[in-house]
């Protein structure tokens, strides 16, 4: 069976030492700073990414969170960090643009092992399989039209993130609706669904829970 691939992010080289040896279960690749993470991201996807804050060329670990969801939304993101205040750490557990996981440094090695095994195995992509799957069971009556109704809105969704990711102003939802056939509200829960999965900014549409309309 594969190892399950890592990105870890992490500029101190004893550090990353310890990683190297005590992670063996792990393929894993490194990167030094944001910078280089992203460029490696356009030809290794990792399964989960552990990134540092303090990184090198004077470069902030969540100063990338952003970078990273855009690139890789579905790949879950432990921070391990030893300068992060306690609202910091809030702030990256929280909103479009989060981590997964937060964890103090110097890191329990035996953590951080049991977190990437559970951010491979339960997180990421695997939430959304896990969801049909959940529907699969339920034995409903109609669970063919709720498959294909979870189908069609995550391709709906896919649609509209390419659409949006180089916008530079808030998208004209009633033109969205009559695009894809739906109603306005259902193109604004696309939008805070894809928000809150860190796919689209919150910049994009900030207000869709004031909307009247909803």
């Amino acid at each position: 069976m594969p190892k399950a691939k890592i990105m870890i992010i992490e500029d101190e080289d004893l550090q990353y030492e310890i990683y190297e040896e005590c992670l063996d279960e792990f393929e894993i690749q490194r990167a030094k700073s944001g910078s280089e993470a992203i460029k490696i991201a356009s030809s290794y996807l990792p399964e989960a990414i552990v990134l540092d804050h303090v990184l090198e060329d004077e470069e902030l670990g969540l100063d990338f969170l952003p970078d990273f969801k855009q690139l890789m939304p579905h790949v879950p993101i432990i921070v391990v960090s030893g300068a992060l205040e306690v609202q910091q750490q809030i702030e990256a557990l929280q909103g479009p643009r989060r981590a997964h996981y937060c964890l103090p440094k110097p890191v329990d090695i035996n953590v951080l092992k049991d977190t990437i095994r559970t951010a491979v195995s339960e997180c990421g992509e695997k939430e959304v399989i896990k969801q049909f799957e959940s529907l699969e069971r339920s034995k409903r009556s109609d669970i063919e039209f709720l498959l294909s109704r979870s189908t069609d809105r995550l391709s709906r969704q896919h649609h509209i993130r390419l659409q949006l990711e180089d916008a530079k102003e808030r998208p004209n939802i009633s033109a969205l609706a009559r695009e894809f056939r739906v109603a306005r509200r259902t193109i604004i829960r696309d939008l805070q669904e894809m928000i809150r999965r860190g796919e689209l900014d919150a910049s994009v549409y900030p207000k869709w829970d004031s909307d009247p309309e909803i």
